[in-house]
C-alpha cells in the first residue's frame, strides 16, 4: 500500500527518507478502519512504529496542508527513557519537517528552564518521559487541554519502570474526546487495564508473527566457564569484527569494569549506564554513530531506544532476566531489513534455564563453540586478504613512498612488515578452558603451575564481603611481599577472607617482607594458613583472570557493599 492517502507534506518527507512503501505496522494504522480510532498495537522494536504513531496521529494535527499556530500541544508522546524519547523526537522532526511543526522534548537529565520555556512559545508535539512530563504538568508549564492524541510508546516497559502513577496523573489531565494509541511489544494485564481505563471501542493490531525472534537475528549461545566470561567476550568481538556491537551487563559496576578491560585490550569502546548523564550518554552514542568507537558496554538502559544503523552484534555478556529482555537487548540489531548477530554468553551451571527461556520465547539459538585463536587467526587471515587486495586510489606521493620502499627492501619484506602492523593493532584473542565434561571438571579442581609443586597457603583478613578482587590483591601483594605476580599460585577467595598459594622456597622471604611493609592496623593483615579456606571460589592468576565481583572492587573497604 502506498503513501497516497496521507497529507503530502508527509509524503514529500517519506520519498526524501527512502521510503517506497510503508512497513506491515504502517500499513495497518492507515487502514480504514483504524482512522480516528484508539489503538493497542503490538508490534516488533525496529518494525518502523515510530513512524507509524507519526502517520497515525496527521489527521488530528493537519488541518488541509497545514498546521495551525503552534500554541498548547496537539500530540503527546510518552516514551519509558530518555534515549527513546530523544530518537523518536528526531524521527518526528524530519517526518513533520516539511509542515513546520513545532516540537518540544521533554526529558530527565536535560535543562528542566529551557524546557519550560520552549513549552511556553508553544508546540505542536510534545515528547517526553512520565517523571519530566508530571513534572512540568504540576509546575503549570505543560497545558494539555487542548490534546487531540496522546501515544504511549513502549507502554509495558514504563510500567515495568514503575511509572503507573505518573501515567496516570498526565492521561488524567488530558480531554475525554482525544485519540490514545497505545503501543507495547506485549499485553500483560497492568497494559489490559490501563487500555481499559483510558481507551474506547480500541482497535487491536499486531504484526508480531509466531517466531517471536526477529527473523533477521540469528541467535547464537556459547556455554563457558562462569571464570572465562570475558575471555569469551574478548573473542567473540575478534571473530566478528563488526561494524558496532554492544555488549549487555546487568549492572553499572560490571559496565565499568569490562569497559575498562576493553579499553585496556586496544578496543575503541564506551560505556552507557544509569550512573552517566544525558550528555554522556550523548557522547558515546555520537562516538558510535561517527565511528570513533566501536563497542557499546551498557546496561538495559541502552536496550530500547537506541537506534544505531551499524550495529551488526549484540553479546548478552549477563543473562537477561527474561524472555522480553532478550528480546529487546537483542532487537538493537537486525534492523530495517539487515541482519543481525545475538549471542548469548552461558555459564555451564546456567544452560538449562538459557534453553528453557529460548523455548518460552519461540527462539532458535544455535548452541557454537566460543571462537578459539585459532579460528580468530583464520578469519584475520581471509579479512587482511582481502583488504590488502582491494583496490584502493592512490596520489603522487603514496607512489613516491612506495617507489621509496622498493628500492630499500624487497616487496616479500615490505608486505610482510604491512601484515605485522595490521596485527600489531588488533587485539589479541584469549585462550578458553576447553568445552569438555572432562574439561569443566578439572577446571574445579586445583591447577598447579611448574614452580608450584610444593607450595605454602598464607590468608588475608579481606575476602568477598569486603570485595576483594585480584585485580588489586595481586598488585597489593607484590608490593607488599617484593615478589612478582608469576610467584603466587591460586588464589582463594572467600566471604571474609582469602588464601593463596606461595612456593616453599620463597615463603620465608616473602613473610618478612610482608612483615618490613605492613602500614600499620589498618593494614590488610596477610599470615601463613593452614590450607585454603572454606567456602571459598577459586580465582585464577595469570592473563586469564576472571571478571570479578559485580560490585566494585576497592581495597582496605570495610562495611556493606556499594549499591
Amino acid at each position: 500500500m502506498p503513501f497516497e492517502s496521507l497529507p503530502p507534506l508527509l509524503s514529500e518527507a517519506l520519498a526524501a527518507r527512502g521510503y517506497a512503501a510503508p512497513t506491515p505496522v504502517q500499513a495497518a494504522v492507515l487502514e480504514s478502519e483504524a482512522v480516528g480510532r484508539d489503538l493497542i498495537v503490538s508490534a516488533q522494536t525496529g518494525s518502523g512504529k515510530t513512524v507509524a504513531f507519526g502517520l497515525a496521529m496527521a489527521a488530528e494535527l493537519i488541518e488541509g496542508d497545514t498546521l495551525p499556530p503552534p500554541r498548547a500541544p496537539l500530540a503527546l508522546v510518552i516514551a519509558p527513557t530518555r534515549e527513546l524519547a530523544l530518537q523518536v523526537s528526531r524521527e518526528l522532526v524530519w517526518l513533520y519537517g516539511k509542515a513546520h511543526a513545532r516540537i518540544a522534548t521533554c526529558v530527565g537529565g536535560m535543562d528542566a528552564s529551557k524546557e519550560r520555556r520552549a513549552l511556553s512559545h508553544g508546540a505542536h508535539i510534545v515528547v517526553g518521559t512520565p517523571g519530566r512530563l508530571r513534572d512540568h504538568l504540576e509546575r503549570g508549564a505543560l497545558d494539555l487541554s487542548e490534546l487531540r492524541v496522546a501515544v504511549l510508546d513502549e507502554a509495558d516497559e514504563m510500567l515495568d519502570m514503575g511509572f503507573r502513577e505518573d501515567l496516570e496523573e498526565i492521561l488524567d489531565a488530558t480531554p475525554a474526546g482525544r485519540r490514545t494509541l497505545l503501543f507495547s511489544a506485549t499485553m500483560p494485564k497492568p497494559i489490559v487495564a490501563l487500555a481499559r481505563r483510558y481507551q474506547q471501542d480500541a482497535l487491536r493490531i499486531s504484526t508480531v508473527g509466531e517466531d517471536r525472534g526477529h527473523g533477521d537475528i540469528a541467535y547464537q549461545a556459547v556455554t563457558v566457564s562462569p571464570s572465562d566470561i570475558e575471555h569469551a567476550v574478548i573473542n567473540l568481538l575478534r571473530l566478528h569484527e563488526a561494524e558496532t556491537a554492544i555488549l549487555f551487563c546487568a549492572t553499572r559496576d560490571n559496565v565499568r569494569h569490562l569497559h575498562a578491560g576493553l579499553v585496556e585490550r586496544g578496543f575503541a569502546a564506551v560505556a552507557l549506564s544509569g550512573e552517566h548523564s544525558q550528555n554522556e550518554r550523548n557522547a558515546a552514542l555520537q562516538a558510535l554513530r561517527d565511528r570513533r568507537a566501536r563497542v557499546c558496554v551498557a546496561t538495559d538502559v541502552a536496550a530500547r531506544g537506541i537506534d544505531l544503523p551499524t550495529l551488526s552484534l549484540v553479546i548478552h555478556v549477563e543473562l537477561p532476566r527474561d524472555a522480553e529482555t532478550l528480546q529487546h537487548r537483542s532487537g538493537r540489531t537486525g534492523r530495517a531489513g539487515k541482519k543481525g548477530t545475538a549471542v548469548l554468553i552461558v555459564p555451564y551451571p546456567r544452560r538449562r534455564r538459557v534453553e528453557a527461556m529460548l523455548k518460552g520465547a519461540r527462539i532458535n539459538a544455535e548452541w557454537v563453540d566460543v571462537p578459539t585463536p585459532d579460528d580468530i587467526r583464520a578469519s584475520d587471515r581471509e579479512r587482511l586478504l582481502a583488504a590488502l587486495l582491494a583496490p584502493v586510489e592512490t596520489d603522487e606521493e603514496d607512489r613516491a613512498l612506495a617507489e621509496r620502499l622498493l628500492a630499500e627492501k624487497s616487496a616479500e619484506d615490505i608486505a610482510a612488515a604491512l601484515v605485522r602492523a595490521h596485527r600489531a593493532a588488533m587485539p589479541q584473542p584469549e585462550e578458553l578452558i576447553e568445552a569438555t565434561p572432562e574439561a569443566r571438571r578439572a577446571a574445579q579442581q586445583e591447577r598447579h603451575r611448574p614452580g608450584f609443586e610444593d607450595i605454602l597457603w598464607f590468608r588475608m583478613d579481606i575476602g568477598r564481603r569486603q570485595n576483594a578482587d585480584p585485580r588489586w590483591i595481586l598488585p597489593l601483594l607484590c608490593r607488599r611481599g617484593h615478589i612478582t605476580k608469576n610467584e603466587i599460585g591460586a588464589i582463594r577467595i572467600g566471604p571474609n577472607e582469602t588464601a593463596f598459594q606461595i612456593p616453599r622456597a620463597i615463603a620465608a622471604r616473602f613473610q618478612a617482607a610482608v612483615a618490613r611493609t605492613a602500614e600499620g592496623e589498618d593494614d590488610v593483615r596477610i599470615e601463613p594458613s593452614p590450607g585454603p579456606i572454606q567456602d571459598a571460589r577459586p580465582q585464577r592468576n595469570g592473563p586469564n583472570r576472571p571478571i570479578p565481583p559485580r560490585h566494585k572492587a576497592t581495597p582496605h573497604r570495610r562495611g556493606p557493599r556499594p549499591r
